[in-house]
């Protein structure tokens, strides 16, 4: 989570040119590559974050090409998803439009991870502070498996 923006833009960078896309998928497909962007645990159909990311994006100045590239490339994923994975539903997550962003916004690729763990700070030191004070675990399927601390 908060990690594939940087992905999104490798498998953008490897497709290269719209013409392209089709092919490139089908053959990710064959290899069982991990369509990063695409996919949400809670979100089955598009989520819907992802359009709130679409449209700041558009109105950056000179992402108008990439935008434009991106948007036939989520076409391309989309078709080559239903063709490959009839049965499941999957669409763009908020992580492919933020991969834009980010870019626009010059934020290094190395960087992207950690603005966005860096953006959660806040509220996971929140959660640890209620968790004490509660008594209880906020997320209980989630596990702590380290060393008790002192």
């Amino acid at each position: 989570h908060g990690g594939a923006p940087g992905p999104v833009l490798d498998m953008f960078d490897e497709i290269g040119t719209v013409e392209r896309a089709d092919a490139w998928f089908d053959d990710a497909f064959a290899k069982g590559t991990t369509l990063m962007g695409f996919g949400h645990r809670i979100y089955k159909v598009r989520d819907p974050r992802a359009d709130v990311l679409k449209n700041t994006v558009a109105t950056l100045p000179a992402t108008a090409g990439r935008l434009a590239f991106a948007v036939e490339i989520e076409k391309s994923a989309i078709a080559a998803l239903r063709r490959h994975k009839p049965g499941r539903r999957l669409d763009i997550n908020v992580e492919f439009y933020t991969a834009l962003l980010l870019e626009a916004l010059e934020v290094p690729r190395s960087a992207f991870t950690a603005l966005f763990a860096v953006g959660r700070t806040a509220g996971w030191c929140a959660h640890i502070f209620e968790q004490e004070k509660g008594g209880r675990i906020i997320r209980p399927q989630s596990n702590y498996i380290g060393p008790r601390p002192d």
